[in-house]
């Protein structure tokens, strides 16, 4: 039996100052390891571990002091994304944010510590994980940014575990995360009671692990023609000088020219290279229809349009054959901006051999989406994009993600950000950082385009769903458990 009511003191023997202060330690060593996986730029291994603190010491105090020990840690662990929110919000704005993230941090701990306390049950192990994956459903459905920086992305780079997205999607994925500090912290807090949930727990992992390996062991090599990506930082705004400008153009044509000549069948620019009005913006599409044209390769580029009806984020692909380019629009706007006009249009054209879609930067952070180029029978996705700097590692693996998710390879190529190439099983085949003028270039064969079955379109979902269902459940049951102290 889980005996933590009945066990002396965390901090028994010493004054009420000197606890508080070995309290206020202690939450902040706790916060410690979640200021390492919160931020844009997660460590992968430590996410496994890094709520255990909270929740051990949330399960060994009061509820008044799990309470402020837990928005204190949450708050510290929050703060890692302070810089990178300042570039998208005023503070006001960031200050209410955090706040939120970490109330939702408070909402979790104590709910968990409330069925743990008052069923005692092997059970009860799951509440973390599942209140947890219910959350991170609702926001991806709901919020306009879905759930950018959820904790499953921290394993991107984690190939073998990551096998589980095309099994459960990001569901999946965030419940083992979350499975394994639950685990601990009962094992810990409540001795050898626990020990079979610990290890039915432990079982599931090596499972995850083990399968994950071996479906990884059998990715073929990147087998197709050559892709090439060409980035430049510098931005062609309102205010840059005509002959700025022109420079820019200049340079994105000698890429294209020059990937064509090492072999390239493809060359991915980055996103909204520009804004323009109509007709400045016929001139560029008339200058990179002819030179796909000439240099024989298909080119896709990144531009906004500013029309009278408003203004609107592109894609523009360009065939050898000179013909009009397929135009795609922007689904998913980020915060800067939020005023130009949404679409709702998929596009899915032959291109080098291979069925490849057409999607623009935070469009790729939405699994629907995803899905829905995977139902339409995409091989590999075209993704002009442009990050922030500090979360180009979590843009440019939010967008790997989906790839595993749906069996399709994925070339990235991002301002201020990362160009890169991945395959259907997360593997990052080629990357580079994206810099000012010249800019910068990749060229890597395309990924093998064998299908790969997975799952994670049905019972992603599916499992997300049941994990709200299952936490409205918890929340009630603890709602009506008679307190704890």
């Amino acid at each position: 039996m889980l005996n933590i009511l009945s066990a002396p003191p965390l901090f028994a023997g010493s004054g009420a100052l000197r606890a508080r202060l070995s309290q206020l330690a202690a939450a902040l060593a706790a916060g410690l390891p979640l200021y390492w996986v919160l931020g844009p730029q997660p460590v992968g291994w430590l996410a496994w571990l890094a709520p255990l603190p909270v929740l051990w010491l949330a399960l060994r105090s009061s509820r008044r002091d799990a309470a402020w020990m837990t928005l204190l840690a949450a708050m510290l662990g929050l703060s890692s994304n302070v810089a990178y929110f300042r570039l998208l919000m005023p503070l006001p704005a960031v200050l209410a944010v955090l706040a939120v993230k970490a109330l939702l941090w408070l909402l979790v701990v104590l709910a968990t510590r409330r069925l743990v306390l008052r069923y005692r049950a092997a059970w009860t192990v799951l509440a973390y994980p599942v209140l947890w994956v219910a959350i991170d459903t609702v926001m991806a459905v709901f919020l306009l940014d879905g759930n950018w920086g959820s904790l499953a992305y921290s394993q991107a780079d984690n190939l073998a575990v990551l096998q589980v997205a095309a099994l459960a999607g990001v569901p999946g994925l965030l419940f083992l995360l979350c499975l394994a500090p639950s685990a601990l912290a009962l094992l810990l807090a409540g001795g050898r009671a626990y020990a079979p949930a610990a290890a039915a727990a432990a079982l599931l992992l090596a499972a995850a692990f083990a399968g994950g390996a071996w479906r990884v062991q059998g990715a073929p090599a990147p087998a197709g023609p050559l892709a090439g990506l060409a980035v430049i930082d510098d931005f062609i705004g309102p205010a840059t000088p005509p002959a700025r400008a022109q420079a820019v153009w200049d340079q994105y044509a000698r890429h294209v020219a020059e990937l064509a000549g090492q072999g390239a069948r493809l060359v991915l620019l980055p996103e909204k290279i520009a804004v323009l009005a109509p007709a400045r913006a016929d001139a560029v599409r008339q200058r990179f229809q002819a030179l796909a044209r000439h240099a024989g390769v298909w080119i896709i580029l990144g531009i906004g349009v500013e029309e009278a009806a408003g203004r609107r984020n592109l894609a523009w692909l360009f065939a050898p054959d000179g013909a009009a380019p397929v135009s795609y629009q922007k689904h998913h706007l980020a915060p800067p901006e939020r005023d130009f006009l949404a679409g709702n249009a998929y596009a899915v054209q032959p291109v080098a051999g291979l069925a490849m879609g057409l999607a623009i930067c935070k469009d790729m952070h939405f699994a629907p989406l995803g899905q829905a180029y995977g139902a339409a029978g995409a091989r590999a996705m075209l993704v002009p994009a442009w990050d922030f700097q500090l979360d180009d590692w979590m843009g440019a693996r939010m967008t790997v993600v989906r790839g595993v998710e749906n069996a399709y390879a994925v070339l990235r190529a991002a301002r201020e950000g990362r160009l890169t190439v991945s395959d259907a099983y997360g593997r990052v085949l080629a990357e580079q950082a994206s810099s000012a003028m010249p800019g910068s270039v990749l060229l890597a064969p395309l990924p093998a385009a064998r299908p790969v079955a997975t799952w994670a379109g049905w019972l992603g979902p599916l499992f997300g769903w049941l994990c709200v269902a299952l936490a409205v459940l918890f929340l009630a049951m603890g709602h009506r458990a008679a307190p704890a102290s």
